[in-house]
């Protein structure tokens, strides 16, 4: 039998959560509840805030528009978020929506819009970001809400990085063909990790030596083909964690 119980409706909610706790719902959160999954008076929802675990909660609805939800037990602890940034030249629309998720999905603690000289979209819709993050932790069964940051020079983000942060640069150009192996040498012991995945035009050679110039920077390739950004997103994040992080 799955851990895990995915059939259950799962919602993100800002309150405190605790034995006995009352969440008023927004309106939509209870239209979903009450109108979309025709939920009645006692059924059990799960709830998480990204700091008070998970709890299985029953609802008590007033009307049709209206419910509150009651915390019955608590059904996960908060586990600790991974340290990992991933930083990422913002894309337009539906593909940075879709980055996003897979981003959160993959176990990213912190979304960092960076500029580059061949950024292709330089406004970046921060709520979207963080609407997005919070529906995939909701379908995915995670606790942690990743910190969503304001979009940063890349200059400036990477001269503010911890020295013994360590950088995995994603680099179309890097000589390192096989990333696995060359992560796989640094040992399942990096504690605070960040990716950094450039635009669709690729990093200029000035941008290449800032990253590289970090104290702790490994520079790896993703492979023979050329990635879009938001698939460079998914292969990059599945490596990492594969090497370095909670995968193994």
């Amino acid at each position: 039998m799955a851990e895990y119980d995915f059939n259950a409706p799962r919602l993100f909610v800002d309150g405190p959560l605790e034995s006995g706790a009352r969440i008023a719902l927004d309106r939509g959160q209870a239209n979903y509840l009450l109108n979309v999954l025709r939920l009645k008076s006692g059924d059990s929802v799960l709830i998480f805030n990204g700091r008070d675990g998970e709890w299985r909660a029953e609802i008590s609805p007033e009307g049709r528009k209206a419910a509150d939800l009651v915390c019955v037990e608590r059904t996960r602890e908060q586990g600790k978020a991974p340290d990992i940034i991933y930083a990422f030249a913002p894309l337009k629309h539906a593909r940075l929506d879709y980055m996003v998720q897979k981003a959160v999905e993959m176990g990213a603690g912190i979304l960092q819009p960076v500029l580059t000289q061949r950024t292709q979209s330089s406004r970046v819709n921060l709520e979207r970001m963080r609407s997005n993050a919070i529906e995939a932790a909701e379908q995915c069964g995670i606790l942690s809400i990743p910190e969503v940051r304001e979009e940063e020079n890349l200059e400036r983000f990477i001269r503010g990085l911890e020295k013994e942060r360590l950088v995995i640069f994603c680099d179309e150009d890097a000589s390192v063909s096989n990333p696995v192996e060359a992560l796989a040498k640094l040992g399942n012991n990096q504690a605070s990790l960040v990716v950094i995945v450039g635009p669709e035009g690729g990093f200029t050679d000035q941008e290449r030596a800032l990253v590289a110039a970090h104290e702790r920077c490994v520079c790896v390739s993703l492979g023979p083909r050329i990635l879009r950004a938001d698939t460079a997103a998914v292969a990059a994040l599945a490596i990492v964690q594969s090497v370095l992080g909670d995968w193994n």
